[in-house]
């Protein structure tokens, strides 16, 4: 066989092997997150500011990579815009998340993944009411504000503090007395005093805001209940993980790096989070939050399976993981969560 006659059949030979083999899938330019109020999103609200994911992603090698912000309130809300393929990865209570994990396992296409822990607070319960001083004195008539009605972070956790104080068995006894109302909405409902809500279960800063009133005070604390857990998380849909593993890991390294930027300038976070709220604060009263005990940002979940055993307990979830590690990406297994 002559040279020409050699070259030509390895040319043939190496044009069938690159048509033999799938071309490797190209990761997206694109990416659409959503956050929610309150000092629980900072971490996102830093990487936002700081472009920390854009920073990420040309690190690993992704190139350019387009963020689009979401602002969404609520498990339901964030659940719904998951489900209907408008959201990549979404910062949402856990409760929330664990609902739509248990209601998606196994469902080719529509389940979902925890992609981190988010951050932990304590949650109040603040009223305008003198007759209230307890969850026992809420009564027929009273109207508890919180984002979402019975899947929220703020509904499970007050049923969680409502099976502490009536008994396991009356975990919902407060629940007819909830009202879906944005945080920022229901601050100003209840400092107003002119609508039917008269107390407001919420996070920092709405929570400090609403004490600053005079006709406003504290009911409960969250922390004194179920103790300082891992409130919110980050979740994505699993096709979307799994296919693009290179953008998922940039986000948890973005998350790492603003848990970090955090822990290291409060004063710049607090400046960050008040030229970003929707509720005017100010730095100083930013700063008092995040040197709160109680408040604390890490990507690694921390007692997420009190939520899940509590909510397959009250029946709102079917499926229960059997540990921590099942409702995250393997990224997270060797941390130390729980």
């Amino acid at each position: 066989m002559s040279i020409l006659k050699t070259l030509r059949a390895l040319a043939l030979a190496a044009a069938a092997l690159v048509a033999a083999v799938p071309a490797a899938r190209a990761e997206v330019k694109e990416v659409r997150i959503s956050k929610g109020y309150g000092i629980l999103y900072l971490p996102l609200i830093v990487m936002e500011d700081q472009k920390l994911l854009e920073k990420q992603a040309e690190k690993a090698g992704l190139g350019p990579l387009k963020v689009t912000w979401l602002m969404l309130d609520g498990g339901n809300v964030i659940n719904d815009a998951m489900m209907a393929g408008s959201l990549d990865f979404a910062g949402t209570g856990a409760p929330g998340f664990i609902t739509l994990w248990a209601k998606a396992k196994g469902i080719p296409n529509v389940e979902v993944v925890g992609i981190s822990g988010l951050s932990a607070t304590a949650l109040w319960m603040n009223t305008n009411s003198p007759n209230i001083n307890s969850l026992k004195d809420f009564k027929a008539g009273d109207k508890i504000a919180l984002p979402g009605i019975k899947t929220s972070l703020s509904a499970v956790v007050l049923q969680m503090m409502a099976a502490h104080e009536f008994g396991r068995e009356n975990y919902a006894k407060l629940d007819p007395l909830t009202v879906s109302l944005p945080h920022p909405e229901a601050l100003a409902a209840l400092v107003g005093g002119k609508t039917e809500i008269n107390a407001h279960f919420t996070s920092p800063p709405f929570s400090y805001l609403e004490l600053k009133d005079p006709k406003v005070h504290r009911v409960a604390n969250s922390v004194d209940v179920i103790g300082p857990i891992t409130l919110d998380v980050t979740f994505a849909p699993k096709k979307f993980v799994d296919a693009n593993p290179k953008v998922t890991q940039a986000f948890l390294d973005a998350l790492d790096e603003a848990d970090a930027f955090i822990a290291a300038n409060k004063q710049a976070a607090a400046e960050i989070y008040v030229r970003n709220a929707k509720v005017k604060t100010s730095v100083e009263e930013i700063l008092e939050m995040l040197n709160d005990k109680d408040t604390r940002f890490s990507t690694t979940p921390d007692g997420i399976m009190q939520f899940a055993d509590f909510m397959h307990a009250a029946g709102s979830i079917k499926v229960k993981p059997k540990a921590w590690s099942d409702l995250f990406i393997p990224q997270l297994a060797s941390r130390k969560g729980s």
